[in-house]
């Protein structure tokens, strides 16, 4: 069984990567013939960034087209070959959590969407407002964690595996909803290197699939290496020099597929080891913006932590290569994931 498993999730990740990488050949053109090119604004990142200018976006319909066909398609066949009762309300339950992860994912890329849309039609790069997109994001949470609790994810309690909270009702709701928009939008935030946030997230989803295999969430598997795939596929266009960029409709969709993964496993401790890399880059941005404001208030000038924020531009203007950057994100994202393996092997026993 457990051979079978295995075969499915690399041939549905296979799948995922070839619809992702050959899509590119059409994409990439498609997009330069309708002028989708990003604006850059040198403030938000180093000068040299400037020759970025005009590089075609939203080129995360990809990995979104084949991360849907490959999820499907990884799913049906694993449906064939373990044969499960089809009027067992658990096997229909696993399924609508894999499709609430899939549609809570398109319906943040659908967010990036509109926001990549009105910078290329304003040929700048202020798109939503961010209460816009806090609006929205808000609405999709919400129908989000509406739809896990209708599906069977009923538990209230806060997973940290050496700690696990009582049941917190209601509120453990009203928590879960800052902690989405706040990661969804950190994965965001971790794009603004060539090849970053999908080399990164490529690595959360391959933790992410062994850690359904140890709690036995199969089927949640397919989404996530369809994803990977997706992923990988993608990067032979984004790498540096990138030839498209993912967009706001990409990393959203990333965002949100990373946070879904992480709350339907429902194990905290495992989220936050596997999201690390994108926590302490948005968080790099909150430091740096709180203690220049702090500074500046107190001392009349504003002090900055780091050179540039996100932590990516810090590096990177501290003289390390784009492709240095994504080895030592990636691998760090790495090590912090097995990390939370190991968390999970030694306290879900």
């Amino acid at each position: 069984m457990m051979m079978s498993y295995w075969i499915i999730n690399l041939l549905t990740a296979m799948l995922s990567f070839v619809i992702a990488g050959v899509s590119g050949k059409w994409l990439v053109p498609f997009l330069h013939r309708i002028k989708f090119g990003q604006p850059i604004k040198t403030e938000d990142g180093p000068q040299w960034h400037a020759k970025k200018q005009g590089t075609p976006t939203m080129g995360g319909f990809m990995f979104i087209i084949s991360t849907i066909i490959a999820t499907m398609a990884g799913y049906w066949i694993y449906r064939l070959r373990s044969a499960p009762d089809v009027t067992a309300i658990a096997t229909h339950h696993a399924f609508y959590r894999v499709l609430a992860c899939l549609i809570f994912s398109l319906c943040f890329g659908l967010i990036g969407f509109i926001d990549d849309y009105t910078k290329v039609a304003r040929k700048n790069n202020d798109g939503l407002t961010p209460m816009q997109k806090i609006a929205l994001q808000l609405v999709c949470t919400a129908g989000f964690l509406l739809a896990l609790y209708k599906f069977g994810d009923v538990s209230t309690r806060i997973d940290l595996g050496f700690w696990r909270s009582p049941s917190l009702g209601i509120f453990y709701y009203i928590l879960m909803v800052p902690v989405i928009i706040y990661l969804t939008n950190a994965v965001n935030l971790t794009d603004g290197v060539d090849g970053l946030c999908g080399s990164v997230t490529f690595a959360a989803m391959l933790i992410f699939t062994v850690c359904c295999a140890i709690l036995r969430q199969f089927e949640l598997s397919y989404f996530t290496m369809a994803l990977a795939g997706g992923c990988l596929g993608f990067l032979i266009w984004n790498f540096n020099p990138a030839k498209c960029f993912m967009g706001d409709t990409g990393s959203m969709f990333l965002g949100a597929a990373v946070t879904a993964v992480g709350l339907v496993l429902h194990n905290h401790l495992l989220l936050l080891l596997v999201a690390l890399v994108y926590i302490i880059e948005a968080l790099s941005v909150v430091i740096q913006v709180t203690y220049f404001k702090y500074t500046k208030k107190k001392y009349g000038e504003g002090i900055r932590i780091f050179k540039m924020t996100p932590i990516h531009h810090h590096f990177e203007m501290s003289g390390f290569s784009e492709y240095k950057i994504v080895i030592t994100f990636t691998v760090t994202g790495i090590i912090f994931g097995i990390l939370g393996i190991i968390t999970l092997l030694a306290f879900n026993k």
